[in-house]
């Protein structure tokens, strides 16, 4: 038996066709979290901000990490109000709510992958895809 609506986690659900139409649209935000997660996370400028900071609060290595910072912020804000899961930022992970045999699960697609062709429960994570075939 399906859970009533008021017990699903997630208001808005996907079809597979739904969450392939998107993909064009996500997939450009998913490279540029990717990147700007890079730049929040590099070590040398991460090494060159607390090598600045005592001095003039981070110049540019500061101003370099606070921008990625407010990128990541912006693109995962993006991305949540699209109605996504983001699951892995390095992997270009995301899923997409949606309903199977009226339980709620998630399509699962990955950066590279030509469309959303797996889905998992949502407790299964990744190891547990299945084909939506």
């Amino acid at each position: 038996m399906s859970p009533p609506e008021a017990e699903r986690l997630y208001q808005r659900h996907f079809t597979a066709a739904e969450a392939n139409a998107l993909l064009p649209t996500l997939a450009p935000l998913i490279e540029r979290l990717r990147g700007a997660k890079e730049e929040l996370t590099d070590e040398e400028l991460h090494a060159a901000l607390g090598d600045a900071a005592p001095g003039n609060g981070g110049g540019e290595p500061g101003r370099a990490v606070g921008v990625a910072f407010l990128e990541v912020r912006k693109l995962l804000l993006a991305l949540g109000e699209a109605g996504v899961v983001v699951k892995d930022i390095d992997r270009g992970l995301i899923d997409f709510p949606a309903l199977l045999e009226g339980r709620e699960v998630f399509l699962c697609w990955e950066l590279g992958e030509y469309e959303v062709g797996f889905w998992h429960e949502l407790d299964a994570g990744y190891p547990g895809r299945r084909p939506l075939d």
